[in-house]
């Protein structure tokens, strides 16, 4: 699996019995402490392979510093942080590649294997499955207000505590409970997610703003005028399959365009599993488990945007 399918990783088939799975993802600071800006980081890097349904066993980092406006222990700080993560996930960094650069940037090389029949696809998705999020939304409002200084200290610590978040407890979740199909939330946000999957396979969705996990406090901001710029291009990209209906609004518009920074996975798991798959989330101890939407088959793809009650 390489370039021909919009999962998340690549993936080599070894043995029968075995595959490994290896994603790569680095950005810039979004936040002004390198070591939290570390943990964000590598989180985020390593939710490509859980969103694979794989197991991450390593990783190599990559690191840009401007050496000379920056003192060497803002580096040392990143990494920290992004070690502290991989502690978390049980992975060692092995090593890496670092560079002097115009301004910091950091992230992860990561590896990981999976059973080639257990390995979950975006394009596995079928018709009556529904969508599961385990993330409130909201991130990017989040960043952006933290950018312009508008966050209260508690709705820092959840910033932080959300993008910190691993995804591994969704994955043991989706593979106790056997799905298919899965993608973790990232840059494109929900409604982008949500299209490459159906779109993929032919299939349309509905997706339920008033089901949506949503942080505190980001309506609030919305209202205010706080919106990131990728939120506008995400929708206007999208706008020629979208199909909105009577009662959403366009806060509801912004939340599901709102690009997300190590976001949920978004679960496509059967009918007859969803709650199974649901009350094993809550039980793991995920930060969301809310069925966000429902695949169907008709003519052509396409995404209703609806309120489900």
């Amino acid at each position: 699996m390489g370039f021909h399918s919009n999962d998340d990783a690549a993936v080599t088939k070894l043995r029968d019995d075995l595959a490994i799975v290896q994603s790569l993802d680095f950005f810039m600071p979004i936040v002004d402490d390198p070591f939290t800006f570390g943990m964000i980081a590598a989180a985020n890097s390593i939710s490509d392979i859980y969103a694979m349904g794989a197991t991450p066993i390593n990783a190599l980092s990559i690191l840009g510093i401007p050496v000379k406006q920056m003192p060497l222990e803002v580096a040392n700080r990143i990494m920290q942080g992004g070690a502290e993560v991989c502690k978390r996930a049980g992975i060692p960094i092995l090593g890496g590649h670092s560079i002097d650069d115009t301004e910091p940037k950091f992230g992860l090389s990561v590896t990981g294997v999976v059973h080639p029949d257990k390995m979950w696809r975006n394009n596995a998705v079928k018709d009556g499955d529904f969508l599961i999020l385990t993330k409130p939304l909201g991130i990017g409002v989040f960043g952006s207000a933290n950018k312009k200084e508008l966050l209260n200290n508690q709705q820092y610590a959840t910033f932080v505590e959300t993008t910190t978040f691993l995804n591994d407890i969704p994955m043991k979740a989706g593979q106790t409970i056997g799905i298919q199909a899965a993608t973790d939330v990232t840059g494109f946000g929900l409604v982008g997610h949500a299209w490459e999957m159906v779109s993929s396979v032919g299939l349309s969705v509905d997706l339920w703003v008033d089901q949506l996990p949503v942080i505190r406090g980001v309506r609030d901001l919305l209202k205010a005028g706080v919106k990131p710029g990728a939120t506008k291009r995400n929708l206007d990209h999208l706008r020629p399959h979208l199909s909105v209906e009577r009662g959403v609004t366009p806060i509801d518009l912004d939340i599901l365009g709102d690009a997300q920074t190590s976001g949920g996975l978004l679960l496509a798991v059967s009918p007859e599993k969803v709650d199974e798959l649901q009350r094993t989330l809550f039980e793991y101890g995920a930060l969301a488990a809310s069925i966000v939407g429902q695949c169907r088959q008709e003519g052509q793809s396409r995404m209703y945007i609806k309120r489900q009650c």
